[in-house]
């Protein structure tokens, strides 16, 4: 199984953007992909996951409203749409998978593998 996240960049507070997590491997329809951030100088933040069998979905409250999450089994890739970003979301973004019944708690340690981060960066 391997993850790949790309799609981040630069944008201006209040704009969108979206990420995308292309997934090999046995994991569309079988199990949960989340996204995940990192700030500098912070723990890691789980802020949405997507059960790829039974399309379940979870925020974590401090995203819900402006981001969204979706996947497509067919293309083998999850996204994070994230709209009226803040300089606060400033992170490396990385997404990774689970086959645990607790997926939708977003703790980092129930989730391998991971991806290699996208950083995306709100500024003025």
């Amino acid at each position: 199984v391997q993850l790949q996240a790309s799609g981040g960049g630069t944008v201006l507070p209040g704009a969108s953007l979206k990420v995308t997590c292309e997934v090999s491997g046995d994991v569309m329809g079988t199990a949960a992909v989340a996204w995940f951030r990192q700030a500098p100088g912070k723990e890691r933040e789980g802020i949405a996951c997507i059960h790829t069998g039974d399309g379940m979905i979870y925020y974590n409250e401090s995203v819900k409203g402006r981001f969204t999450i979706a996947s497509d089994n067919d293309r083998h890739a999850v996204y994070l749409q994230m709209s009226n970003l803040e300089p606060s979301d400033t992170a490396v973004y990385y997404c990774a998978t689970s086959w645990k019944g607790r997926y939708y708690e977003l703790e980092p340690s129930f989730y391998t593998p991971w991806g290699q981060g996208t950083l995306v960066t709100v500024s003025s």
